[in-house]
């Protein structure tokens, strides 16, 4: 065994048995359900009827769109997802017919259910017109401002400018 692997696993273990460590995982699944439950309502199939964990697999085959042009749509928008094989998936892994979505690193920024309901709609609103420039500039700069709201090491920003 190497000591710096039993070390790392001692911070991990400590710092899992804190109360602030089981309300950040209760958090995640929160925000997969707030999330989950946007998409479904502007018609998104989420594969398995919902999510009980910190993700969630939307189908899209009857959105008229590829889970490799929805990842590519989203990305220019600032939006990262992956595009994801569904179960029986007619198309090719390259191509996919979903996007896996998860919400760890969301939450981990501070973000809570009213953003994840705004970021479901600014994912629904690229895939239903994802060809369009306009909407995907509008998304991002929505994103922008999101990530400007909840910044990442907000601690080490505020040491940093003084």
């Amino acid at each position: 065994p190497l000591m710096h692997v039993i070390a790392a696993k001692a911070v991990a273990f400590k710092e899992a048995l804190s109360p602030q460590f089981k309300e950040y995982q209760s958090q995640i699944l929160k925000n997969a359900a707030a999330m989950a439950k946007t998409l479904q309502d502007k018609g998104f199939r989420i594969v398995s009827g919902g999510t009980d964990n910190h993700l969630m697999l939307v189908d899209l085959r009857g959105k008229g769109i590829t889970g490799k042009e929805a990842e590519g749509a989203l990305e220019e928008a600032a939006i990262t997802v992956n595009k994801n094989m569904i179960p029986f998936d007619p198309q090719k892994p390259f191509i996919a017919s979903g996007i896996r979505i998860g919400t760890p690193a969301i939450t981990t920024r501070g973000m809570k259910e009213a953003e994840m309901v705004a970021i479901g709609e600014m994912i629904a609103r690229v895939l239903e017109d994802s060809s369009n420039a306009k909407v995907k500039k509008e998304v991002a700069a929505q994103v922008k401002a999101l990530c400007e709201r909840f910044p990442l090491y907000p601690q080490l920003q505020r040491e940093c400018a003084g």
